[in-house]
Formats: C-alpha cells, structure tokens, sequence
C-alpha cells in the first residue's frame, strides 16, 4: 500500500485498514499529491484480499480542510481551460476511486470537514462525527458553484434535495448536531478519539461480515440510482442468485445450523 508524507495507512489484525491524512499543521488540506495519491491508494485496495474495510480520519482537529490555498488555489490563478479541467478531473478521481473501491469505508469525521473534504467524507458509506466538528461545501464562498467532484450527485442522494441546495447554494458551514438532524452524518459521538473509536467498531463489523456479499451491496447502491424500479427489481435478483452461489451462503447456513457464529471469506 501506498504511502505518502500527508497521510498514513496501517491494516490492523482485524482486516480493518486505517488512513489517516496527517497534514496537521494545515487542518489535513489537501495538495496536488495527495489528490492523486489517494486516488491510487482506493484504486489499488481491491487487490489487497487482507483489507476487509477501511476508515478514514484526520490527525489532529480537523478531518479534512479541502485544498490547500496556498498548494493548490493560489497555483490554479491564470491557469487555461484546459489546464484547470486537468485539475479538477484529478480531484473528481479520488472520489469516483472511493466508490468504486469493494470495500465498505467508514469517515471518522474528527473535526472540521470543508471543502473538498466534506466531499471525502460523502463519499464514504458511513460518516461518524465528533461533536465538534463542522461541515461545509463552501465552494460558493470562493466564487466556484456548489458542483465539485460529483457533490451534487453525492449529496442530494444522502440528504435529499431540499437540504443539498441549501449547503451547497448557501456554502454556509454547519455543526455535527445539524448533520445529523438532516441525516449527513450516521452518528455523533463526543470527540475525535470517540468518532475513531465508534469507526473502527462498525469497519471490525464489517470486517467479520461477508466480504463478497458487502461488495455486491456497495455496487448496487450505486448502480441502481439510475434505474426504473423493475430493472432495480431484476439486477438485485441477479445480485443476489451470485451471492447465493458464493461459499459464505452456505457457510452461515452451516454455523446455524452448528449454533457457532460463521466464518466468511
């Protein structure tokens, strides 16, 4: 696995795989590098069998403060068309890589998440909160529309309309007891060590679950937005005939009927 000065991965016993963006002196914003060694790091996670879930968190307090102005904004000034449309399909990659990745990943939101790191944490599967974090998608704020690396298709799917054009016009910053009121975010819990703590939880339970099953869930999730309600209806059963073909369907139908809890692949 891919390592990088400003973030840090380390697979534990469990199968649970923990990134940590570690930039703490600038609230974890994010450069040019990390961009692209975040993508890599998803891309590349599917071929390690070993991690099972991931979490990602921040060091320090902030999760996550977007790009780093002085990295990334004040560079992107007087760029051409084709030079800043470079830039932004490379920041929308490492969104689309932690889509598609097979595993499921859990966002310890520990503290601030802003920006393209409000992003990051949207498109995790779970987002759990540390009472004082805040979040925004200020990208109004700077002058930029709220559409920015697949926000406006995240968003509005986790919130619902109404709530998603409000952040995202408004660009307005928002507390963890507001993101879960609206339902951004799945939990909150009281600090940062908490957040991590409850994280690592739900990705070991995730982690003991059916790996093969989990990935199908992940993909259809994302599949089926498009989809009328009978092409819905037939791709699930498809999904689930393959999944009922993998060895850990009949591995929990064996520890039932065993009375033990069962051992998936």
């Amino acid at each position: 696995m891919i390592e990088s000065k400003s973030f840090r991965s380390v697979l534990a016993a469990t199968g649970v795989a923990t990134v940590t963006l570690d930039r703490e002196a600038r609230l974890n914003a994010l450069t040019f590098e990390v961009y692209e060694e975040l993508a890599v790091w998803f891309e590349g996670i599917d071929r390690h069998a070993d991690v099972r879930a991931i979490v990602i968190t921040g060091a320090g307090r902030a999760f996550c403060s977007g790009g780093d102005q002085d990295d990334i904004i004040k560079q992107l000034l007087g760029r051409d068309t084709p030079g800043l449309v470079a830039f932004t399909r490379a920041t929308g990659r490492l969104i689309e890589a932690m889509r598609a990745c097979k595993r499921p990943i859990v966002a310890a939101v520990n503290g601030t998440a802003v920006g393209a790191g409000a992003v990051i944490a949207c498109a995790s599967d779970f987002r759990i909160a540390a009472a004082p974090a805040k979040f925004g998608f200020i990208f109004p704020q700077v002058g930029l529309c709220g559409a920015d690396m697949g926000i406006t298709y995240l968003l509005p799917r986790i919130i619902g309309l109404g709530h998603a054009s409000e952040l995202l016009f408004f660009g307005d910053i928002i507390l963890a007891d507001r993101a879960l009121a609206i339902g951004l975010v799945n939990r909150v819990v009281a600090d940062g060590p908490a957040a991590l703590a409850l994280a690592t939880e739900w990705a070991e339970r995730l982690a003991k679950g059916p790996a093969f099953a989990h990935s199908m869930t992940k993909q259809m999730i994302e599949s089926e937005h498009t989809m009328a309600l009978s092409e819905a209806i037939e791709a699930e059963a498809q999904a689930q005939a393959l999944c009922m073909q993998h060895s850990d369907f009949a591995e929990a139908h064996a520890a039932f009927k065993e009375k033990r809890p069962p051992v998936f692949k």
